[in-house]
């Protein structure tokens, strides 16, 4: 048997085809990445010293890193060494930024021509829509990836560096920077009180400005910054995606903060004055869009606060971006549709442009997919463990998507629950439309069309 191109294994009586498509190469790309980090951590040099690292703890961190989530087992800033931090730091470049980015950029450097299916691939990796200046589109995500980063590290470092000293502090600033531009959520606070996130910071405008701005400009996707960047602030000229990303943003972060505001006035903002209030609320709003950063108790939240957190979970960022979740263009076609069916109108339109045919078909996928997949979870944990169903679903829309926030109960998952956790999260990552059609995609069929029926419907 002999080896061809096109990954055909080649025998007399039989030709076995082993050509991967876009979307499992994509899937096994963030496979491999979290083995590596997995391995990595599971090294000596990785733990602090009297600390052991199980592989479960390892495996959960290596992925919950690489799909830029945040949910851990072990606190970050005490259980692993300065490598084991730098590992983690990496895993969450890789994730958030996409590891095609990252590959492209290293073949550019090595002055190597991109491959068509390599292009093919990064399209995919990013969710674009078109193969046309991909190439230039993946320098930009790089380089803006890095300018976003400094600028952040270089703010949070004002108050890092005074606080924790020049090395200490400017790795802080960086990790920090980089984890909340990936919407990773991983935080090195703890070293001040273990899994405390940033409750310390929570009346700090520098820290929550510079960390909401980050987390948002990550999350509204890389062909936002194209659209701006080629457009400026000419609102007229920008796509229809950018669009609807923008404006629904916008409604999310505002409209999120105002009710948390509002639901958290007799829970944990009730000792607060009115200026925490309104920074915590804000940040609250941004980071449930998958950042995973809280700088309140979670598990003090009001049963309300915690049913608008995964709302906001589920919904997640936007696409091409670092985030999660089902995608605001997804809440978007829904909310369009619906508008759109209540009307009586034949087609959904926004800014004077016709939504296309597909988009709810896809919406309606992702839609039903994600929430099944959340609910099947929900009732397997609670199944396994007598935990509040509440705080178990919590935990699914954060891991699913890719959020990191917790009410306190990931340590206390059995390693069967943490296993279906570390899955959502790499479902969150890949995205569980594209990984369920990366696993069953075959050639296409000619269609066949059955004969039509009408149902009763609501």
């Amino acid at each position: 048997m002999s080896l061809r191109k096109g990954n055909v294994f080649m025998g007399k009586e039989q030709k076995i085809h082993l050509r991967l498509s876009n979307l499992q190469i994509v899937a096994l790309g963030y496979f491999f990445v979290a083995i590596v980090g997995t391995v990595l951590l599971l090294l000596p040099i990785s733990s602090s010293a009297g600390e052991k690292t199980t592989l479960l703890e390892a495996l959960f961190t290596a992925v919950s890193a690489s799909c830029v989530t945040g949910l851990v087992l072990v606190d970050t800033s005490t259980h692993w060494t300065l490598f084991g931090q730098l590992v983690i730091l990496l895993l969450i470049q890789v994730g958030g930024m996409g590891f095609m980015t990252i590959g492209i950029q290293f073949l550019l450097l090595v002055r190597h021509k991109v491959s068509l299916r390599e292009r093919e691939v990064m399209v995919e990796s990013i969710n674009a829509s078109k193969l046309g200046g991909i190439v230039d589109l993946t320098s930009k995500i790089f380089k803006w990836t890095l300018l976003f980063e400094g600028i952040g590290a270089g703010l949070l470092a004002i108050r890092f560096i005074p606080e924790f000293g020049l090395k200490k502090g400017l790795f802080y600033s960086i990790f920090h920077s980089v984890s909340a531009f990936c919407n990773a959520g991983f935080d090195l606070i703890g070293i001040k009180r273990p899994f405390d996130s940033l409750v310390s910071y929570s009346n700090d405008l520098l820290i929550n400005g510079t960390l909401m701005l980050l987390i948002i400009i990550g999350g509204i996707g890389f062909f936002v910054w194209d659209d701006v960047n080629t457009h400026g602030f000419r609102w007229k000229r920008y796509s229809l995606h950018t669009k609807i990303v923008l404006t629904f943003t916008a409604v999310l972060v505002i409209g999120g903060g105002l009710l948390f505001f509002l639901l958290e006035s007799r829970a944990t903002g009730a000792g607060m004055g009115v200026e925490e209030r309104v920074l915590t609320a804000l940040f609250q709003s941004v980071t449930c869009r998958t950042a995973g950063y809280n700088t309140i108790d979670t598990g003090a939240m009001s049963e309300g606060s915690k049913m608008l957190s995964m709302l906001l979970m589920f919904i997640g960022g936007s696409p091409g971006s670092t985030a999660g979740g089902i995608k605001t263009t997804t809440l978007a076609v829904f909310i369009l549709y619906t508008a759109c069916g209540i009307k009586r109108e034949g087609r959904a339109t926004v800014y004077g442009r016709t939504l296309s045919g597909d988009s709810i078909e896809k919406a309606v996928s992702i839609f039903t997919i994600s929430l099944g997949l959340a609910l099947t979870a929900t009732l397997f944990i609670c199944a396994m463990q007598p935990l509040a169903g509440i705080d178990v679903l919590f935990e699914v829309f954060s891991a699913l998507g890719t959020v990191g926030l917790t009410t306190g109960i990931t340590r206390e998952l059995t390693p069967a629950s943490a296993y279906v956790i570390a899955i959502l999260m790499f479902l969150g990552r890949v995205g569980s439309v594209s990984l369920a059609t990366a696993l069953l995609e075959k050639k296409a069929r000619p269609p066949v069309t059955s004969p039509e029926e009408k149902i009763m419907i609501g």
